[in-house]
Order: C-alpha cells, then structure tokens, then sequence
C-alpha cells in the first residue's frame, strides 16, 4: 500500500503546476482573443473571449480546491478537508457548463437567425493560432502528467483520468482537450464561412463547441458527484490494503475490508480482523488502536477504524471481491 499511496499522494504537487500552467494560458488565451474582438468588433471573438475568461475563472475555483482540500483534519472535520476539492471542483464543471456551453450554444443560435457585419479573418485565425498554441502547452503539462501517473498504475491513460481521485488534474485535461477540439472545429467554421460567404458555418461552429463542452462538463460534474457521495477505491488498492494486513503479524483474518475516498490521495479505511492469540480485552483493545494508528501513518490513510470480527462471519476471499469491483 505504501506504494500506491505514494503515486496517489505523488500527484498531488504536481497538480499545483498543472493547474497554474492552465491558468497562465487561458489568461494569455483570453486577453488575445479580447483584444482581437476589440479590433474585429466580431460578436463571435466576443463570445470566445468570454468563454475564455470563465475558463480562467474555473482554474482560480481549481487552485482553491488544491488548496483547501490540503488542510488536515480537525475536531469538527474528523475526516478531513479532503472532499473540498471535489466541491470546488464541481463549481468549475458548473462553470463550463454555464459560461461555456450554454453560452456557445445561444451564441451560436442567434448567429443562425441574425446577420453579422464584415470581420477580419485574418485576424480571427491569428487569435485561433495563438490560443491553440497556448492551450496545447497546458495540454501538454497536463498529459505529461496523466501518462506518468497511468503508467505506474498500468493503465491507459483515459481510463486513469476517469478513475484518477484528483479532480484538478481530470479537469484540466478534459477541459483542454476539449478546447483543442473547439478550437479545431471554431477554424473550420470560420473557414467555411469565408469560402461559401454562409455564416450558418460559424454559427454551427459555435453550436459543436458548446455541445463538446456540455459533455465534458456533465462527464465532470458525474465524476465530483461519485466521490462527494463516497467512491470506492479500485480493485488493486484495496487488494494492496488487505494483503499489509493480512501480512501484519497481528491479523489471524479479515472479514470486513471498506475503503473509499475522501479527498484526492486520501481514504478512509475500516475493517473487521481476528488477531492473533488469546489475549485480555484490555491488551486487544490497545493492539486494535495501536494496529489502526500504524495504518493511519500511511500516506493514502486519512483515518482507520479497526474493529474485531464476529466469530461467526467469515473470512474475506480477496480474489472474490476484486472479482466483484471489477
């Protein structure tokens, strides 16, 4: 377990960069697109340069969540603050969903039904250019990341982003991911707009932008709702957390075996063992307590309950459970 505990808890500052990374550009991204509207007078760069703003504004709300979900626990968070992040976390996802979908998709509505004066396309692929090149440095901050991380666990590197326990780093990477793809599909309507002279290009244009953003932000808000209401750990971390205490020397046996995360890199374990010997209550109460705080000085750990096992309940099969998670 210390391993895995390590990688999780690994992820942790780099996240920090990742999110500033994010932020710096979407900055850069949103001041040039604001100056090119002002330039243009193009409603479309108008509302880019809004979507822009709302996404450094959704990087602010991730840096909270880094930083508040950091603090350690206390007499009226006896679980930590770990969770914070996903609540914060959740008000960006509401924030791409509001500022950025819903937005692009009306923009692009009206565009449909409303004629736009001339716009400079020179200066719109100019704006599309810079802002790809800047999204595709935080882009490329946040994949490093994400295949480091999904290396050392084995797995493909989306999978790792929906399973991952750090919101900060998913969000980031779907976001712009996401923005790689709009800008791509934002050209492409502009361009079609200038060969064919037809403006409903742009306006469908906007209209996939704004639908791209709707799922990433659903597929977000879907992640930070599983683990506010209590996300189990996978499979080979719970097998890691059963096999240091079945390998203690205290635990005869395991009958009850519940981890789940409570903040990013954090989970709250409880178990049900059978210790070895015959020993007095009192002498058994001390190694429970003293088996719990040893497990609890463990990075991943936030808190351990241990507790001893009916006599009649049977043994955990570990094959069996990770079957079942799986």
């Amino acid at each position: 377990m210390a391993d895995t505990a390590k990688d999780e808890q690994g992820q942790q500052g780099e996240s920090l960069l990742t999110v500033i990374v994010a932020l710096v550009a979407n900055a850069l991204i949103a001041l040039a697109k604001s100056i090119v509207a002002v330039i243009t007078g193009s409603a479309s760069m108008v509302a880019e340069a809004a979507h822009s703003w709302a996404d450094a504004g959704n990087e602010i709300f991730l840096l909270i969540a880094e930083r508040r979900a950091g603090k350690p626990r206390d007499a009226s968070h006896p679980f930590g603050y770990g969770r914070e992040a996903y609540v914060w976390s959740m008000f960006a996802a509401f924030g791409l969903f509001g500022a950025g979908a819903v937005v692009s998709v009306w923009h692009g509505i009206t565009a449909l039904t409303h004629e736009e004066g001339e716009t400079s396309y020179f200066w719109a692929y100019v704006v599309l250019g810079v802002a790809f090149v800047l999204e595709g440095v935080s882009f490329f901050q946040a994949s490093r990341q994400t295949r480091a991380e999904a290396r050392r666990r084995g797995l493909h590197p989306l999978r790792f982003v929906a399973n991952t326990s750090n919101p900060t780093l998913r969000a980031v990477f779907a976001e712009d991911a996401a923005a790689l793809v709009g800008l791509v599909i934002a050209g492409l309507g502009i361009f079609l707009h200038q060969v064919t002279g037809n403006a409903v290009y742009d306006a469908a244009g906007s209209i996939l932008v704004g639908l791209l953003l709707g799922v990433v932000a659903i597929f977000l808000i879907g992640r930070n709702r599983d683990f506010l209401v209590g996300q189990a750990v996978r499979p080979e971390l719970w097998r890691q957390a059963y096999d240091d205490l079945q390998g203690s020397g205290e635990v005869e046996r395991v009958t009850f075996l519940h981890l789940e995360f409570v903040g990013p890199g954090r989970v709250f374990l409880v178990a049900a063992v059978d210790l070895t010997g015959d020993d007095t209550e009192t002498t058994v109460a001390n190694r429970l307590a003293a088996l719990g705080h040893g497990i609890e000085e463990r990075e991943l750990v936030e808190l351990a309950m241990i507790t001893l096992s009916r006599t009649d309940a049977p043994a955990l099969d570990p094959d069996e459970v990770a079957a079942l998670a799986t």
